[in-house]
């Protein structure tokens, strides 16, 4: 089978290389996105139970642009599961160590065991996105790695891992805007940092870097999947529904739980001091 082969493929399809117009439909509402997000939840929670009861093996990719909403995504598929089923990886710029070693062997260790899903806040692919761009490796690196990189998937995939990669499809302006939103808010600050401001001004070389990276590694056992992000909410929303669609997990049986009656004792007092907070609200 050809690397490059993809068929069988779950999702619309868009030619590699093509810009797909964001979604001219207004953007969802706070109440529609939370009512259809409880609902999500809940599935998640079944796919969780799933997932520790199989001891099955998923990994999640998140990949984008700065200010593309991954980590709103994260956050929206952890919010009602368990973070020791569900670990987020987000690692840091690697070490001198790191740096002399094999590049994909930092992410290796961080793959999921059984009963874990594992999702990576960007992954080994930095190599053929902010790596290539900024001229952290070489020319020569980036093509080794997305040589190299199908095959180290299939392995992962053979050794009984579920591996989904989303891609997130910000638009030029909606990214510029939301750029702009951290300078200001204070709870947002540390998101913008030297390296986006370098990067912002690159946005050409980085669709030069994701197309090629693409064509390298869409392949028919480990296919990329784009969600169009202008609109957070929906995006959030699609991407729980695709992940959902393309796990075949079951419901797994759960006893009716009944709380024990218990007795308290009235007006007991604490036997220590208790340094309680000022109630300041």
């Amino acid at each position: 089978m050809s690397k490059n082969d993809k068929s069988d493929r779950a999702g619309a399809e868009t030619p590699i290389g093509v810009r797909r117009e964001q979604s001219e439909e207004p953007r969802l509402k706070r109440k529609d996105y939370e009512d259809k997000l409880h609902d999500l939840h809940v599935k998640l929670v079944e796919l969780q139970d799933w997932v520790r009861h199989e001891g099955k093996k998923v990994c999640i990719v998140f990949e984008g642009r700065d200010g593309a909403g991954k980590g709103g995504a994260i956050k929206a598929i952890t919010a009602r599961v368990s973070p020791r089923v569900f670990r987020v990886v987000a690692l840091p710029a690697p070490t001198e160590r790191e740096k002399s070693q094999m590049y994909i062997q930092r992410y290796l260790p961080h793959l999921p065991a059984g009963g874990e899903v594992v999702i990576f806040d960007r992954s080994w692919y930095n190599r053929a996105g902010v790596e290539r761009v900024m001229g952290f490796c070489t020319k020569e690196e980036t093509k080794r790695f997305l040589n190299v990189v199908p095959q180290v998937e299939k392995a992962v995939i053979d050794s009984g891992v579920i591996l989904f990669k989303y891609w997130l499809e910000v638009s030029p302006e909606e990214q510029e805007r939301r750029l702009k939103a951290r300078i200001d808010d204070g709870r947002k600050t540390w998101k913008l940092t030297k390296m986006d401001l370098k990067s912002f001004t690159r946005w050409d070389d980085y669709t030069r870097a994701r197309d090629e990276m693409f064509l390298a590694t869409d392949t028919a056992w480990a296919p990329w999947f784009v969600a169009r992000s202008d609109d957070k909410r929906r995006a959030r929303l699609n991407i729980i529904e695709h992940l959902l669609a393309n796990i075949p997990y079951e419901r797994v049986p759960r006893a009716k739980v009944k709380l024990p009656s218990r007795h308290v004792a009235k007006g007991e007092q604490p036997r220590l001091p208790l340094k309680f907070i000022s109630e300041v609200n």
